[in-house]
């Protein structure tokens, strides 16, 4: 018999509990020493490392205790050391150890008792690990919140010039369809500049773009064709905000108008195996694929900055197997396509 197989059986659940439980601690630490949860955090740390008292200050000096409390004179005194000093202290049966995120002072941990130097390392180590994946998710929040700030930004004055200008022209010799016109342009207003969840689901997208379609087909008239078709098993499919809007307006910005004569933009939705595919095409002037690839890349000439920003913001959510493609030639039109996955957890409108 092997070594391994002589292993006793309870060695296997007790690693998994080791590892659920320091998940857990990561999972309360996200938001800071100063958390909501963060008292639960040291409950769990207090647990795991199996020590008479463990407590978690930020840089205020606030303290979260778990256990057994130290001196508060004791405590007090250790604590404002540790902070100023930024080095390890023990005195009065408390350790006091700095936790430095990314170089810099977060806080202090603090233990309670005869604890071994190896144990006071770990819980520290566990600690700032958890402090510094909170802030890596806070940035990646705010990285996506800003790309959806610069892409409500991107909403252009001369569409808005120019479809303000026809429903103007329509208010005495058809007021009715300007009235039906200012309405969709509240909606299409509405839609890309208030507040939303960082999700919404296929069939709001669609809403969304056929707005934007019959202002354009105002504003273009008989220049513009459209066809929209979208399988009702996609409508219900989870995507995040504004991601279909910005693929349509590129079609007919850098596609139709500089086009002579009419142009035809289709934008069609369906269901592949266990993928939500949605396609823009375009039979509007193209490009060279390398400027394609630039564009979508970000570093192209400030064209179709959009869609840059979509796929980002795509992949980041779905993982590189999604986002966009786009497959172009010059006088060929463009067509881009839009692919998720029908289903992903944490992913909800």
């Amino acid at each position: 018999m092997t070594e391994s197989a002589r292993l006793p059986r309870r060695s296997r659940p007790d690693a998994v509990g080791v590892l659920s439980a320091a998940r857990k601690v990561a999972d309360d630490l996200k938001d800071g020493l100063s958390g909501v949860r963060a008292r639960r955090a040291a409950h769990g740390l207090r647990r795991l490392f199996d020590v008479a008292g463990l407590g978690l200050a930020d840089l205020s000096g606030s303290l979260m205790w778990s256990g057994r409390p130290g001196a508060d004179d004791a405590v007090s005194q250790i604590l404002d050391d540790v902070l100023h000093q930024e080095e390890p202290i023990t005195a009065g049966g408390v350790t006091a150890v700095p936790l430095h995120v990314h170089d810099e002072l977060a806080g202090a941990l603090l233990l309670v008792g005869e604890v071994p130097g190896a144990v006071t390392r770990q819980a520290a180590d566990l600690v700032v690990q958890a402090l510094e994946r909170g802030r890596l998710e806070a940035s990646a929040d705010q990285a996506a919140q800003a790309e959806l700030r610069a892409l409500r930004a991107e909403m252009s004055p001369h569409f808005v010039y120019n479809a303000l200008t026809v429903i103007a022209s329509f208010v005495r010799s058809e007021p009715d369809r300007a009235r039906d016109l200012m309405l969709d342009f509240a909606d299409y207003t509405r839609y890309s500049l208030s507040r939303h969840g960082e999700y919404t689901v296929v069939a709001e997208e669609f809403r969304a773009v056929e707005t934007y379609l019959a202002l354009q087909r105002a504003v273009l008239g008989e220049r513009l064709k459209v066809q929209v078709r979208v399988a009702p098993e996609v409508l219900a499919v989870a995507v995040p905000y504004l991601v279909l809007e910005p693929l349509v307006e590129n079609a007919i910005r850098h596609g139709i108008e500089p086009r002579s004569g009419t142009g035809l933009v289709q934008v069609h939705g369906q269901a592949e195996g266990n993928d939500c595919v949605i396609s823009v095409e375009d039979d509007g002037v193209g490009m060279e694929p390398e400027r394609a690839a630039a564009i979508l890349a970000g570093s192209g000439d400030g064209t179709g900055l959009g869609l840059a920003n979509v796929d980002r913001r795509l992949r980041t959510v779905y993982g590189a197997w999604y986002g966009l493609t786009v497959e172009t030639a010059v006088g060929e039109g463009t067509r881009v396509v839009l692919r998720v996955p029908r289903f992903q957890p944490g992913v909800l409108p």
